[in-house]
């Protein structure tokens, strides 16, 4: 493993494939960027849905965007739609691009032109909403993920009707092989570290959850600048509001990804709740330690620290 300074001589370099039931990571081999590409890119549940919608109100600011964001911003490696469907879709777009990737970022490829945004969230947060998404698949979502011809690696199993069982799993168990939690999809450790690595590239924005709940439109200025996006001053507002969580609860069929008939609460069991603490209560004190224990094990203090509060961070040394 490389240390910090070393690291910082260097550009992110693609070292492994990351492939399961919901990922295929082999689809970037061939992507070809634009110079103005923006890729949103978080472990999972940490505030992905929303900074596409984020994104997609400060692209299409002067007026409404000519589709759903869903149907606008794609996930790439997503294994359940048809990969030239995806190539298509992002070939024929005339606007400013943007997508949105679950990857590591030593599993993808890197453009010094394209700006990349990770968002990220206390994972204890990200693990209650993770356990809401998961237990609310349906089974017909899941016939669909194990049974799309390509899937490298076991089935996606039901999830666990007890949450003991579900946090357990997830805390100290691998999926892929070289990962030591996540289970059953990947690591967040390890993904958000990945990213953390490469903090002090000018094109890559570090984004968190709590600061989005903190000050919303602090935040939509922050990722404008970064974007190099001039809004009028008067707009801002405007753009706050619609990208407000309950905005997005009652717009939820439209910023909802993937298919319908996934959840068994439809498109608002997918924007359930958008707070944090709800672990509290939940976890117990034996939980909260191993938390900790792992989080020590994977992650360098600072970013430990940023990913429990956020805040901004320290670009270089």
């Amino acid at each position: 493993m490389k240390n910090e300074e070393e690291v910082k001589t260097t550009f992110p370099e693609r070292s492994r494939s990351y492939q399961h039931h919901h990922v295929d990571s082999t689809r970037w081999d061939d992507f070809r960027p634009r110079r103005d590409d923006i890729v949103i890119a978080t472990a999972y549940k940490a505030g992905t849905t929303w900074m596409q919608t984020i994104v997609g109100n400060l692209i299409f600011w002067e007026s409404e965007p000519p589709a759903p964001i869903r149907k606008l911003s794609p996930w790439f490696e997503n294994r359940t739609f048809p990969k030239e469907y995806t190539d298509k879709l992002l070939e024929k777009q005339t606007h400013r691009r943007f997508l949105k990737t679950h990857l590591p970022l030593d599993a993808m490829p890197y453009f010094s032109e394209v700006k990349y945004i990770y968002v990220g969230r206390d994972g204890r947060d990200v693990f209650m909403s993770f356990w809401n998404h998961y237990r609310s698949y349906t089974q017909d979502f899941l016939d669909i993920l194990n049974n799309t011809p390509g899937r490298v690696g076991d089935r996606l199993p039901p999830c666990p009707e007890d949450i003991r069982e579900v946090w357990q799993n997830w805390i100290s168990k691998g999926w892929l092989e070289g990962e030591e939690d996540g289970y059953p999809f990947g690591s967040m450790f390890d993904n958000v570290k990945t990213w953390w690595d490469f903090r002090y590239l000018p094109n890559i924005h570090f984004v968190h959850f709590n600061d989005l709940l903190q000050d919303l439109e602090k935040e939509i200025r922050r990722v404008a600048r970064f974007l190099e996006i001039e809004v009028d001053e008067d707009v801002w507002p405007r753009l706050a509001e619609k990208a407000s969580f309950a905005t997005m609860k009652k717009k939820a069929d439209e910023v909802t990804p993937l298919r319908e008939g996934i959840f068994t609460g439809g498109p608002q069991q997918f924007i359930y709740k958008g707070t944090n603490g709800r672990w509290r209560g939940v976890l117990s004190e034996d939980d909260l330690r191993l938390y900790d224990q792992v989080v020590k094990k994977h992650l360098s203090p600072d970013c430990a620290k940023w990913l429990e509060n956020g805040g901004s961070i320290q670009k270089s040394p």
